[in-house]
């Protein structure tokens, strides 16, 4: 058996991360920059207030106090997106409201609520020193300077700044658009009524929505029975609008069923492994199509099928992007509030429920790779190394955060 590292190591070798391409900023939620964005302009681009209030000298209102109020003359009002040029003598102010251009001679904003709210004369009860509520031009950034680096996953505070620097696209690597593909006789689609030997199909909902909470459009394609035709075929329609595919079911180390296996493996470019890991154990990798696009083969219970997203599809979409997360968790450790037990040889990923306040980590019950309910009340996956084979309550354990 190979172990977690070594499977993983071999699965980002092979990804190619996806080109870029000019992504308009609506379309760039997600999506990972090609390349350094640098301020063209400097932002803002022009002195404006921070305040609804009058726009002075400040050398005329120093010493101002609600005792002694300095009256100045009202010179005339200041909208946001006016674009006249106004300017003010010695011993006059003029209204200013938040984002107005600021008037040549002014240098300081006295804020409405430090005044009588005068429009001929007004009465000021407070001074104010120089720069006062004014944003100064290129206070936030100036021309040439790094905005934001490459590399950097586009949230809505990045596309916001891009959109305030004047970018109306970007350079950048798309989010990867995800397919999923359940196999199996025994599937029906939930909602509609079983038989006796059949079940709901849960793992492409469960995946696809893996791959959304990431920030992938995912879509979970119709159920595939077992038949190696049938599983071509759903490969090769779901090709053209794809980046990452990924299959749930027959890929066990052996049996007639496994249809994934013995479909995949005839085109010499999947590969199927044995993990040394519990739950999760067979697992299969390479890539397909015209554009190599890689697919994953994960086991079919549903609990297995989810680690091994986490896992090993998680890094995948990010190499796919150029992009890392950094670590996942798997530097937090705890303290098990109960004992375990593990297989010889093999890394478990147990379900627990971690509390971060106070340090500690409870296996749930159930434990089994088709019990998805224990794996729901879990926010935690408690990690024990494979030359463990058990361990007390007490122990240290190391933990993965689940999303």
């Amino acid at each position: 058996m190979e172990s977690v590292e070594s499977y993983l190591s071999q699965v980002l070798a092979e990804i190619k991360p996806m080109p870029s391409c000019e992504l308009a900023l609506g379309d760039a939620l997600g999506a990972v920059l090609d390349g350094d964005v640098t301020a063209l302009w400097a932002l803002p681009s022009f002195d404006n207030s921070a305040m609804d209030g009058y726009a002075v000298l400040a050398a005329d209102v120093a010493g101002a106090s609600a005792e002694k109020p300095v009256i100045l003359q009202v010179a005339g009002e200041i909208a946001a997106g006016d674009t006249t040029a106004h300017t003010i003598d010695p011993g006059t102010c003029m209204r200013i409201m938040t984002g107005a251009p600021m008037p040549d001679g002014a240098d300081a904003v006295v804020q409405v609520e430090h005044t009588d709210g005068g429009t001929e004369t007004v009465s000021i009860y407070e001074s104010a020193e120089p720069g006062t509520s004014v944003r100064v031009t290129g206070g936030d950034a100036r021309p040439g300077d790094l905005l934001l680096a490459s590399g950097t996953r586009l949230g809505p505070v990045n596309l916001g700044l891009l959109a305030a620097a004047g970018w109306a696209s970007v350079q950048a690597r798309p989010r990867p658009r995800v397919t999923v593909i359940s196999t199996g006789d025994e599937l029906v689609d939930p909602g509609a009524k079983l038989v006796p030997g059949q079940i709901w199909e849960s793992n492409a909902t469960m995946l696809a929505a893996a791959a959304r909470e990431v920030g992938c459009p995912a879509r979970r394609h119709p159920i595939v029975r077992d038949s190696i035709d049938a599983l071509l075929a759903a490969v090769e329609e779901a090709l053209p609008e794809t980046d990452l595919l990924i299959t749930s079911g027959g890929v066990s180390m052996g049996g007639e069923h496994d249809v994934v296996k013995a479909a995949l493996g005839s085109l010499g470019t999947v590969t199927f492994h044995k993990v040394a890991m519990q739950p999760g154990m067979p697992q299969g990798f390479g890539v397909v199509g015209p554009a190599n696009t890689p697919i994953f083969t994960l086991p079919g219970n549903p609990v297995s099928a989810y680690v091994s997203f986490f896992l090993f599809v998680r890094p995948a979409l990010d190499a796919l992007q150029n992009h890392n997360r950094g670590e996942r968790g798997v530097s937090l450790t705890a303290t098990l509030t109960a004992p375990v037990r593990s297989p010889a040889d093999k890394r478990s990923f147990l379900r627990g429920i971690l509390d971060a306040a106070s340090g500690q980590v409870t296996p749930v019950t159930g434990q089994a790779s088709h019990q998805l309910a224990s794996l729901a009340r879990a926010n935690a996956l408690l990690i024990v190394p494979e030359p463990v084979t058990s361990l007390e309550a007490g122990s240290t354990v190391q933990v993965m955060e689940l999303p």
